[in-house]
């Protein structure tokens, strides 16, 4: 087994910046400038100026000298920041984003999401499964992920908000993953995480409602199955799109083989979606988003 020599130098820090703010000259220079004035060196860079909105967002993974730590970072980037009523964030670029999964009766994308935490291929710890049902409990306690089973009725529906704001604040968590969880978020739920919430469905709303979208999908011959991943917000499934999926599908298909093509295409939208927003790539912008893929 090779060893690294004693007197070899340690790897920089990595870390990632990420911005938006009103679009004007000087954004660029003015990052970069800090950047270079601060001992750091750009490894990745992507922007877009948005001429429908007016806004400029930026996304840069920088590497920074072992004396230059987050903490200083965010002190002295506060005046740049300010300077350009910027709305701004800096993160190291190994620091895996804490995570609750939700889900309720429909497993897949639940393990999918556990299995690619597992082997790395999603840069998140998850902190925990909530459920309105004890269904996937044995599931999660096989991945060593805690389980909390939060009934959820109309009574009680208030106090189990109150309990999934208590976990993710106890557990300082960044991100919640509706993973095909059933039931309708308050509108004070929805504000209080705002932005850190992301849920998956499929995409035939507003066509195909209420119960066996995919059966009544087949009954209209549909051609394409879809899924969508959104943050969300107040309004039911209409939040800014992080990322959709779809696969053909042709006559022979019957209405059980729609429902399991369905589950791999919301199982592909929602990782990408979670893996996208916990590596800071994706930017909030009005009612859409910006994904710097």
């Amino acid at each position: 087994m090779s060893q690294s020599h004693p007197d070899q130098p340690a790897s920089p820090e990595q870390y990632v910046l990420t911005l938006s703010c009103p679009d004007q000259k000087g954004i660029v220079h003015a990052v970069s400038s800090y950047l270079f004035m601060t001992g750091c060196n750009i490894e990745d860079s992507q922007q877009f100026g948005d001429r429908d909105t007016g806004l400029f967002f930026l996304r840069v993974h920088f590497s920074a000298e072992e004396s230059v730590t987050v903490e200083k970072l965010r002190a002295s980037f506060s005046a740049v920041g300010t300077s350009f009523q910027m709305d701004w964030a800096i993160h190291r670029a190994d620091e895996k984003m804490r995570v609750v999964l939700m889900v309720s009766k429909f497993g897949h994308c639940l393990n999918d999401l556990l299995f690619r935490a597992r082997i790395g291929a999603l840069p998140v710890e998850i902190a925990a499964v909530v459920s309105n049902h004890p269904d996937f409990s044995e599931l999660a306690e096989s991945y060593g992920v805690p389980f909390h089973h939060i009934p959820v009725t109309k009574d009680t529906k208030e106090e189990a908000e109150a309990r999934l704001l208590r976990l993710v604040e106890e557990e300082e968590v960044e991100l919640v993953v509706l993973a095909r969880y059933m039931q309708v978020l308050s509108d004070n739920l929805c504000k209080q995480l705002s932005g850190r919430i992301i849920n998956i469905h499929h995409s035939f709303l507003p066509s195909f409602k209420g119960a066996k979208p995919y059966h009544q999908a087949h009954a209209r011959g549909v051609k394409l199955i879809g899924a969508t991943a959104h943050y969300v917000t107040a309004d039911l499934d209409e939040g800014p799109i992080i990322e959709q999926e779809v696969e053909r599908v042709g006559h022979r298909v019957s209405p059980d083989q729609l429902v399991a093509i369905g589950r791999d295409v919301e199982c592909q939208a929602l990782a990408r979606a979670v893996k996208w927003h916990s590596e800071r790539r994706v930017l909030l912008n009005g009612t859409r988003t910006v994904v710097f893929t």
